[in-house]
């Protein structure tokens, strides 16, 4: 998340949130967010919303995501919104809901629905 500039909103038990400010370096040939780079934030927005419920020693790894791209990540930032739908011993099911801040007024952009595998003894292992 550093290397694109993202930092954490908030993070809280079964959510998080990322923020991530505009810039060239992600943006495609419309000058809107990457589609890739809104994806990036929303797995990791849910991925993290899930392991804020893990216990110490454990991590999590993504096993399957599909998001919806509704309509073009267009402004000065991005905010993605993870949390949980079910958590559970060996897979949780998260979502993210991703917006475009354009002129400090959010815009709804995409949607995850994520599947996450519990991964034992690596707490390091978050996405």
């Amino acid at each position: 998340m550093s290397h694109i500039g993202a930092t954490l909103g908030r993070v809280e038990p079964g959510g998080c949130e990322i923020h991530l400010p505009y810039g060239e370096h992600l943006s495609q040939q419309h000058g809107f967010f990457h589609g890739g780079v809104v994806a990036t934030v929303a797995d990791s927005a849910a991925g993290y919303a899930s392991f804020s419920l893990m216990a110490a020693d454990v991590g999590v790894l993504t096993v399957e995501f599909k998001i919806n791209l509704m309509a073009p990540a267009q402004g000065e930032a991005l905010i993605a919104r993870g949390s949980v739908i079910r958590p559970g011993r060996t897979l949780t099911i998260t979502r993210a809901d991703v917006v475009a801040v354009r002129d400090g007024v959010e815009h709804a952009c995409a949607v995850l629905q994520q599947t996450l595998m519990t991964v034992t003894g690596r707490a390091d292992v978050v996405g």
